[in-house]
């Protein structure tokens, strides 16, 4: 089960590109005279940090101890964002340069819709922009009070020197951490982690069509550039780690989403977060799958809260649940294993549901972290109880299961026995109830082979569906 830990020994420098982004909040009622434009009349302004800096607020907000390295202007702006990054716990040090103004993004928005952007800004890899030596010095004092290293690139010339910040890293073995931009990757090379969107990674690659596509194109790079780890966001997919040990595959947790400003300024911010909790790959990729479902539901540039972290992996354990069909279980229990959780499964008709069933299924789930039931099909019920059967039908006997806190997935199947569904969703535990053995289950040969277990439980006496319908008729009978 996914625990999110507490971040406060974290220790992370971010560097890279600091942005201010502005938001003009205002209704529109009218279209402009002057133009097919609409008149928003402005009431409400706000100010938020973004780029590194919003990376740096992210990892502040969920406690981790926080620095930032980057440059700024010498403007109103400027001043903003010294005082936001002050607000938030983060310690700074700021290149203030006299050419260049700071890097700001003002957003028009009207009934929480963005109806334009506009950028300040003039790329600090212009010749005069700072000193490049300066920065670089900085960094090398900073790495002294880090255990982490997030290299924010939004392509304003900050990370000019990025190959000289990873080597430095690299020789006192802190792990760097890279949100990437344009098409050049080769400066990231030996990295630990590089985590760019789909049309990011596809740009350097070219276009992968599916998941096995992904994975070769993945591993060929992570090659090319010795990187440890590649952890690529996918919308309304997820996103994948691909890593030395293996690959994963986290579905996206967003059940509506808003807007995505700074969704990957949150991943990076929890994958290093995370890392420097001291959590594994997965489990720190698992964290910020968690908090990029959490952003992109929210308006404009915005962060997460331990408690919202909490909240999310409280409501994945207990969700998505109810009716699956065996694609999806089969990804999800994938998922599921991966992260090292356990996975129980069991199968029956579940006619008439009685306590003694109950009693089995909570009997069942206490066994792992996880419930499937197997549900046999009315064609299948009526080949092993005879015509009159089943009494409600599949459709009836599904919703009956899914509402049982003991359960957690049900999916249906065809065959007399359940054997081909378990062999391919390979439970971590199988179980059966009544006077089976376990060498009569059917699919335990199959979950013993992948190293899993086969159970017998008993049912509680006294109950059964068919003695059930038996006292039923007889009833029926008497009162005729």
């Amino acid at each position: 089960m996914l625990t999110v830990p507490s971040f406060e020994n974290a220790r992370v420098l971010v560097v890279g590109d600091i942005m201010l982004d502005r938001y003009w909040y205002g209704d529109t009622g009218r279209i402009s005279p002057e133009a097919p434009v609409p008149v928003v009349r402005i009431a409400e302004e706000e100010r938020r940090l973004g780029g590194a800096a919003n990376v740096a607020l992210n990892l502040a907000r969920v406690g981790a101890q926080t620095r930032l390295l980057g440059v700024i202007g010498q403007d109103e702006p400027a001043d903003a964002t010294r005082s936001l990054l002050e607000e938030a716990g983060v310690v700074a040090d700021l290149i203030a340069s006299d050419t260049h103004p700071t890097i700001a993004k003002l957003r028009v928005m009207s009934r929480n819709q963005q109806l334009i952007r506009l950028d300040f800004e003039k790329s600090f890899a212009l010749d005069g922009a700072f000193d490049r030596g300066g920065l670089v010095e900085r960094y090398r004092a900073a790495l002294e009070q880090v255990d982490v290293v997030v290299c924010s690139d939004y392509g304003k010339g900050t990370l000019a020197d990025v190959d000289t910040i990873i080597a430095i890293a690299g020789e006192r073995n802190i792990p760097v951490l890279v949100d990437p931009k344009g098409a050049d990757w080769q400066r990231y090379a030996g990295a630990h982690l590089i985590t760019p969107n789909l049309h990011e990674f596809e740009a350097v690659v070219g276009p992968v069509g599916d998941d096995t596509a992904l994975t070769h194109e993945a591993a060929t790079l992570r090659t090319r550039l010795d990187i440890d780890a590649l952890l690529v966001t996918r919308s309304e997919k997820g996103m994948s780690l691909f890593a030395h040990d293996g690959h994963l595959h986290l579905p996206a947790q967003a059940q509506e989403v808003f807007d995505v400003t700074g969704a990957g300024d949150t991943v990076i911010a929890l994958m290093a977060a995370g890392l420097g909790a001291g959590l594994a790959l997965a489990d720190a990729a698992a964290i910020a799958n968690l908090g990029a479902g959490i952003v992109v539901a929210k308006l404009g540039t915005a962060t997460v809260t331990p408690g919202e972290l909490k909240q999310a992996a409280h409501s994945q354990r207990n969700g998505p649940r109810g009716l699956i069909d065996e694609d999806a279980l089969s990804a999800i229990v994938a998922e599921r294993r991966a992260r090292g959780e356990r996975v129980v499964m069991t199968n029956g008709c579940f006619d008439l549901l009685h306590p003694g069933h109950i009693a089995y299924l909570e009997a069942a789930r206490a066994l792992g972290d996880y419930l499937v039931v197997a549900v046999n099909d009315d064609a299948s019920v009526r080949r092993l109880k005879g015509p009159s059967r089943p009494l409600n039908d599949l459709d009836h006997r599904m919703q009956v299961l899914r509402g049982l806190s003991a359960v957690d997935w049900v999916v249906a199947f065809s065959e007399d026995t359940p054997e081909r569904l378990i062999c391919r969703i390979l439970p971590d535990v199988l179980v059966k109830g009544g006077d089976y053995t376990p060498d009569q289950i059917a699919g335990g040969e199959c979950v013993r082979a992948a190293g899993g277990e086969v159970r017998v439980l008993e049912f509680v006496d006294g109950y059964s569906t068919t003695s059930i319908i038996e006292r039923m008729n007889s009833d029926a009978a008497e009162r005729r």
